[in-house]
Formats: C-alpha cells, structure tokens, sequence
C-alpha cells in the first residue's frame, strides 16, 4: 500500500519497496548486545557507464532484526529505468537515529553507520520475477561471505505530469488551475487566486480486492491576506458594518441584508412572471377565438397559476413598507399631525438667527399615506383572475347546454353556424383588464423594491465597496476550491449510480476542516473563511456537453451575479451520454458547504486559556446543524444504499450523534471533532477539503494522519505499523514535495518548543522540521 500523490512533480516508473530477512550472520558482530537501526541505500548504476546515477534512502527502522521498509524508492524521469539498468542496495545499522542526518552523511562518510551487506539485481531480473518480487542474497564488504537475506518487491504506480509551482493537475480530466504559493500570498496581484491549491489521491491496491482511492483538497485559508487581518475579518467587519448603519439612518432608511436579498427576488421574479402572464392571457383569447374548450382550459390553468404566484410575490410585508417609506421622502409629503414640512429635514436656529436644515434622526412615518392602497392594488389582480375564471365556466356551461338541447341530426349544423368570435368578444374586456391591473401592481412593486435597493447603496458608500470587495476576494478563492473538488468528486464517481442519483436529487455535501486558531491575526482570517463558506451555497453546477475533447473545451465556466453563481463544467462526449436524463436536461446540482474548525497549535493554546474560543464553537455548532440537516434531507429523498460501503459499522446517524456532544463539549483542542466530521463527509460521498493558514504544514500533518486512519480502519493497517507508515507518509511523499515546491526546502515550518503544544498524533518525525521562511 502507497499514497499516490496527484502534485508531484515526477513521472513514476517501478517503486522498490526492500524487506530484509535476517540471518545469523547479518546483524553479527557489532549487533549481538542490541537490535539494529537498518536503513538501505539504494544507488542505480549505469550499465555502461558503470558510475553511480542517482540514489536515494528507505526510512530507519529501529532496534529490529526483521525490519520492514514503508518507504518505496522511485526511478525519477530524467533516468528511465531500462532492464539492463543495475540496482545496488547497500543495508546499514544508523548510530544516529535522525533521518535527514543519516541520509546527508551516507554521501560523505560512514562515520554515522555500520555497514551490514549488499546486493546487486537488473531491472529486468525485478520485471521477470515471479508474484514481482525478488529475494537476494546480502553479501559483506569482500563480497565472499553471505550476510543475510533482502526481498525487493515491485509496485507499478502509473504515470503523472510534471507540474510547475502554480500549477496542480489531476489525473480525472486534464485540467489545470491556477494556484498561487504559500510565500505569494500577501502579494495584491494573486488576491483573487487560491492559496497552495491541491488534489490528492491515495490508492490502496489489494491483490485480493478492488483497488480503492480516496481524494482530497488541500488548499489556504481563504482570505483577504494582502488586506490584513489589522480590524478582524469579514465576519466581524459585516457585523459592524450593519450596526453602524442603523446608527446612521438619518442618511437614508436602514435595511437589512436579507431584506435587500429579498427586493432583488422580487424583482427577479416579477420580471419573469410578468411577461408570462400577459403571454398566457393572449393564449386565453386566442383559445376563445378558436373556440376550443380544451385549449380554454389549460390556457386558463397556466393562467390561473402564474396569476397567484405572482400576487403570493406582492403579498410580501416588504413591498408595502417600501411604498410607504417612498411615498414619505417624496419632497411634497405632509404629515396630518405637523403644519411644518418635515420631509427629510426641519428649520432650526443657527448661526445670525439664520434657518439651517436639520436631519432627521429616523424613519419618516406613514401618517398621511392610505395603508390599505396597496392591498387594494394586489387585490384587484386576484378579483380580475377570478371574473376571468367566472366568464370561462359561464361560456363552456352555455356551450355544453346549446349542444344537449340540439337534436343529433343537426349539431354539424350548430357547431358550423356558431359565431367563433362570440367567445373572445366577452372575454377580451375581462382579461385585458387584468392585464392592467398586473401592469399597475407590477410598476408599483418595482418603484418600492428599486427604492430598498438604492437606499441599501447609499449606505454602502464607501465602506460597502471596500467589504464587498473584501468578500470578493475570499469568496473567488473558495469557489476555485470547490469546483477543483466537485470536478474531481464527478468524475471518481461517473460510474456509480447511487451517487448521481444523489447529485441531481438531494446534492452533495462539500466539508472543509481549517486548523486555524482562534488568536492573533488567524482570527481574521477564519472570519473571513466562515463568510467565503457560507457564501458558496449561492453556488450551483451545471454539466454540459463539450464541443470537443481538446481541453479548452474542457475548462468549467462561470456564469452569474453575486446573487447566484452556476459554474458549468463540460464533459466529453461519450462520458455526457451515460449521465441520467436530469443531469443532461441541465438540472442545477446543488452543495452544501460546511466548515468545521479546531485549532491544534501553540496560539491556540493561548486562545483557551487566556483567550476567546467562542467563534471557533459557534462556527462548529452552526456547521453540526447544516450537516444534519442535509443528512435528513438525503435519508428522505435517496435510499440509504446508494451511499459508500465502508468496513467501519457506525451508523452515519450514530456518528452525528457523536459528532453533535464533541461540538458542545468543553475540551481543549477537540480533534476528533475533524476527524468524525471527515468521515461522515466521505460516508455521505461528499467533498473533503482540508486547510490551514498556507495549506502546508498543519495540512500535512492532518492528510497523513486522515491516510493513515483510513489504512488502519479500511485496509487492515497493522497498529504496529500505524506510527511508521504516519513518519513515511510525512517523510516522503506528495506533502513534502508540496513544501518544497512552496518553499523551496523540504522542512516543515515548526519548531521544538511549537509541536509541544501539538496533539501527539500531528507531529512530524525528526528531521522533517526547522526554521524556514513559509
């Protein structure tokens, strides 16, 4: 079993993975009194050059006479292995037991090591042998005597593309998108572009089973970074924001977000609805012209239909206070109860007994307004519709009456004689009068909703500008995040048919996990993330059938305004045709974001003990309930069985269960808060995300640690091997190789006195951290 690593920059061949069999002679004699600290150095030779090429270290086992080595070692692409190619496996006994050490000091001396055997093999002898290992025997230094036994096993793990810093690729379809590293973010230029954004797969093969792949997103907080974190982040700045406005409403007349959203729905709908209806009544007279019973009625139905959803829209308390407000900041308003103008202002003495304007200090009131205008308005949309019903049943029974009292014999007769105009002549009246009275309530509707909208742009100048384009930025970072891991989730998932019957009926579940603290400026920073995560549930995804295969025709696209979002992600030809027919027909496909977070380092520790942890727990608390909530929805709209089988028993509502005490318990440092809301994500086939301040060092720490759960608890990972094959995964592998391609050096940015304060499972082994510029 080894993670593959969707970032790496190498083109992996064969991967070596040496096992050592001990012998008498082998660990004798320096090793009598204890157990060896073996590691193997593995040089590839030239065939014809017959000079070292390259070379590379498996980890320390320590104090073990039967070691087993995690550690694979991989032909890199600038020496692709041929079959002549030569292997040389030198096994040592480290004295020093740090890994960076020994690996540096195996190219200088020996004066850190015992040297214990060797062996030489061809590529070819690997690719010939049977069940694709190899056993050699180790010789010592004069190459006479038989110094124990090695077993090389080979593990093909398939080819990827070389990647730029800035870059990340995939494997599902060959996209890229754009990234910027950890060291760039507080540059203005990169603002909008996502932090250390990455995909990740581990595949587990298993000769016995079906292979297995779990993915994941790693990618920065997303944050106004550039901006600072000097006054809080969003969260904290929208909160103030509104109350300052309401502390300034002599300026203009306060409204809130939700009621803003709400005026910018009713307009949206009444600019849809509408046209329709007049479209409908044309319908309506047509049918009567023709003198189609049939027709009449489903012309009315549609008509009926469309009328009541519109007079449902204006029944909104919303659209009659703005009326009202509109009406008193007219110049000419006069209350009953004043003889003076108030308008918007009152005369009051100033300086040489001359008359200065005065603000007012709040709402206007509706003194001399008629309230009950409005509802009369509406309500004579709902009086025409029904007059037009009335006029209908009235017609179609005197039709139905006519036909009954005719003999037979001359019903060709009536029915060809009848007047075809009769029909319209009495209902043309009736319907163009409702479509008056919708005109009027329509041009009302639009006059009171327009005012809200204006008087919510006026109190965002300039401040509003500032914050929303302070969204902008963490909301463009988070929506490149989820279309990476929603474009990565459909195609893992293109041949299972209970999860796209999920994607188009309920949606997916797309949970991010953040080990920021709750301290200093990484406060701001999760302030921002809540809002940049709340705000992608105005996100929908569309699938649409690409024009071509070539990947431009491949890019999703983004289409919309702040209000809603659809990204459209095309497919090749022949993957679009197998999709169910609502995901063809361009259903929208729904995600419902949740964040959880718990910080794990030593600001943290600050933070609970001397500080304030209360929007870490608000956060977690919140989050529970959307997670619960989608779960009822999908256990009601899609059968249980449709999702993931996984070895672990729990019932997914056993897990909320257990999830919900963990968000109210009073614990330090709750990591299993993550860890339960990770595996209810990939139970529910959602979208794991994974973050941290530069998604580089605290992320690494917990994908390892989340790959190494999922090998114990799905894979059959001895608990005997868990720890070493968490030291591997953080030696070796795509998270290092993210740090290097970050920083350019393969040292996580911790140090000492900082992992004492870390959980002890999300510590890297020695040798793998210091002091580096992150």
């Amino acid at each position: 079993m080894y993670p593959k690593g969707l970032s790496s920059p190498l083109i992996f061949h064969p991967l070596l993975l040496p096992s050592l069999l001990s012998s008498p002679s082998v660990f004798s004699p320096s090793s009598r009194d204890r157990k060896p600290n073996a590691l193997v150095q593995v040089a590839v030779i030239d065939p014809y050059k017959q000079h070292l090429v390259s070379q590379a270290c498996t980890e320390i086992v320590e104090a073990n006479k039967d070691p087993l080595f995690l550690t694979g070692v991989a032909f890199p692409s600038e020496y692709p292995a041929s079959p002549e190619t030569l292997v040389k496996l030198t096994v040592y006994d480290a004295k020093d037991k740090n890994q960076e050490s020994v690996s540096k000091q195996l190219l200088f001396c020996s004066a850190c090591v015992s040297f214990l055997g060797s062996a030489t093999f061809s590529v070819g002898d690997l690719l010939r042998a049977k069940d694709e290992q190899l056993t050699l025997s180790l010789r010592s230094s004069d190459g006479v005597c038989a110094a124990g036994t090695v077993v090389v096993s080979r593990l093909k793990m398939g080819e990827m593309e070389e990647v730029d810093v800035d870059h990340i690729t995939t494997d599902i379809p060959s996209q890229k998108v754009k990234s910027q590293p950890s060291c760039c973010k507080a540059q203005k230029s990169l603002e909008f572009i996502p932090i250390n954004l990455h995909t990740q797969r581990m595949r587990v093969t298993c000769p016995k089973k079906t292979d297995a792949f779990y993915d994941i997103v790693t990618v920065g907080a997303p944050a106004a970074h550039f901006q600072g974190f000097k006054c809080g982040g969003l969260q904290r700045l929208l909160s103030r924001y509104e109350a300052e406005k309401k502390s300034t409403a002599y300026q203009c007349i306060y409204y809130s977000p939700e009621h803003t959203a709400k005026a910018q729905e009713v307009l949206s709908t009444m600019s849809l609805l509408q046209p329709l209806i007049t479209s409908l009544a044309d319908q309506l007279l047509q049918a009567a012209h023709e003198h189609s019973s049939p027709g009449l009625r489903d012309a009315l139905k549609n008509l009926s239909d469309k009328t009541e959803q519109f007079v449902h829209t204006l029944k909104d308390e919303l659209v009659k206070s703005a009326l009202l407000a509109l009406h008193a900041a007219q110049p000419g308003f006069v209350s009953k109860n004043q003889k003076q103008t108030p308008g918007s202002q009152t005369m009051t003495g100033g300086e040489g007994g001359l008359l200065q304007p005065k603000h007012q200090d709040s709402i206007p009131h509706h003194k001399e307004y008629d309230e009950e205008e409005w509802d009369r308005v509406w309500a004579n949309v709902a009086k025409c519709l029904n007059c037009v019903i009335a006029m209908v049943d009235k017609l179609q029974e005197e039709d139905s009456s006519k036909q009954e009292s005719v003999p037979e014999q001359q019903l060709a007769d009536v029915i060809t004689s009848h007047n075809p105009g009769d029909w319209r002549e009495q209902l043309c009246p009736l319907v163009t009068r409702l479509k008056e009275c919708v005109m009027e309530v329509a041009e009302k509707a639009k006059r009171a909703m327009t005012f809200v909208l204006l008087q919510e742009a006026a109190c965002s100048i300039p401040q509003g500008f500032l914050l929303q384009q302070r969204r902008d930025v963490v909301f463009s970072q988070a929506l490149a995040a989820l279309a990476c891991g929603f474009v990565m989730r459909l195609y893992a998932g293109m041949q299972d048919k209970g999860f796209l019957r999920q994607l188009h009926l309920v949606g997916l579940v797309a949970q991010f996990e953040s080990l920021l603290s709750t301290y200093s400026e990484e406060i701001g920073m999760l302030e921002d993330m809540e809002v940049g995560i709340s705000d992608l549930q105005r996100v929908a995804f569309k699938i649409t059938e690409a024009k071509t295969d070539e990947l431009g025709d491949l890019q999703p696209l983004v289409c919309g305004r702040r209000d809603h979002f659809t990204v459209e992600v095309p497919l090749p030809q022949l993957v679009f045709q197998t999709l169910p027919e609502e995901i063809k027909e361009g259903k929208p496909l729904r995600v419902f974001p949740v964040l959880f977070n718990v910080g794990i380092n030593e600001q943290q520790t600050i933070a609970e003990r001397f500080g304030d942890i209360s929007l870490q727990e608000r956060i977690n608390q919140k989050n529970f309930e959307t997670l619960e909530a989608y779960y009822k929805s999908l256990s009601e709209k899609v059968p249980l069985e449709c999702l993931p089988c996984f070895q672990t028993q729990t019932d997914i509502k056993e897990l909320l269960e257990t999830l919900g005490q963990n968000v109210v318990t009073k614990k330090r440092k709750n990591v299993e808060i993550l860890w339960i809301a990770g595996t209810i994500c990939r139970r529910l086939n959602g979208i794991r995300f994974t973050s941290c301040k530069s998604a580089k060092d605290r992320t690494s720490m917990s994908v390892t640690l989340e790959q190494c759960a999922l090998l114990r608890d799905e894979h059959q990972l001895s608990k005997d091997f868990f720890v070493r094959a968490l030291d591997c995964m953080r030696r070796e592998g795509c998270r290092i190789e993210n740090v290097q391609k970050n920083i350019k050096c393969r040292k996580y940015a911790f140090n000492m006195l900082q992992l004492m304060a870390f959980p002890k499972c999300y510590r890297p082994p020695e040798g793998t951290y210091g002091k580096v510029d992150s």
